[in-house]
């Protein structure tokens, strides 16, 4: 096995390690997949903007690490069944985390990458084209339009976001394509109880209820983050999500 140092230089070493670590399985044509997927990373970073993290290896530890972990978050919360089709939006996924790490790892996931970004948008099509992915849809709209297509609207059993927005203007992105009893997830950082707090307004507004937060099991090194979960549990009030730039401009308080 290389040592530490050659391990740095090898991503899909990398990978092997920390699907190891996250106690999951990857068979050979998930880890090819994985392969292609980096180089298609690499190919397009530049003119696409997916990522400011430039190496390979940190590329696998923490975007293709930390997507796959919070996937086996979920699936320890009991949120994310094995055994049944799951329709989840990705929103802002930019080089498509923590979205299509998740799918490559859980094929049965019905994903739907919902990307405001024209170029990103090519980028995610062409890794949905060339990995022949099925049941991965991209759409290419803001997450306020999202939230008012009839397409998506009140339609999915999960959202995940990672660093989209904090999380009051997230909420009221992401709980319009909740159905009833669906959940928001997005990884935080050392800011994840104060941002809870701010997004109580919100919460209330959407219709939704906090759940208790899980841990997210990250690389060796890496910030410490933990998920926070928000469930659509009541009727949507029509008014949201409000026109493209309101959530932002002004968040619900």
């Amino acid at each position: 096995m290389p040592d530490g140092d050659s391990a740095a230089l090898d991503p899909m070493h990398a990978l092997d390690l920390e699907i190891e670590r996250l106690g999951i399985e990857c068979d050979v044509a998930t880890r090819m997949a994985f392969s292609s997927y980096l180089d298609l990373i690499q190919e397009w970073n530049q003119r696409a903007g997916l990522t400011a993290i430039s190496k390979s290896t940190e590329v696998v530890r923490r975007l293709f690490s930390e997507s796959i972990a919070l996937l086996v978050a979920l699936r320890g919360a009991q949120l994310l069944p094995t055994d049944e089709a799951v329709r989840v939006a990705d929103l802002g996924p930019g080089g498509g985390f923590p979205g299509l790490p998740m799918r490559l790892i859980a094929p049965g996931l019905q994903l739907v990458l919902i990307e405001s970004k024209g170029r990103r948008c090519e980028f995610l099509e062409t890794v949905v084209a060339n990995l022949g992915l099925a049941n991965v849809l991209v759409v290419n709209e803001r997450a306020e339009d999202a939230g008012r297509d009839e397409a998506l609207r009140e339609s999915f059993d999960l959202v995940v976001a990672r660093a989209v927005a904090p999380l009051p203007v997230l909420v009221e992105y992401a709980l319009p394509l909740l159905r009833a009893g669906g959940v928001l997830a997005t990884p935080k950082g050392s800011r994840a109880a104060e941002e809870l707090a701010e997004a109580r307004g919100a919460i209330e507004a959407l219709g939704g209820v906090a759940l208790e937060a899980v841990p997210l099991s990250i690389p060796e090194g890496a910030p410490p983050q933990q998920v926070l979960l928000v469930q659509r549990d009541s009727d949507l009030n029509d008014r949201y999500p409000r026109r493209a730039g309101m959530p932002s401009k002004r968040p619900l308080a």
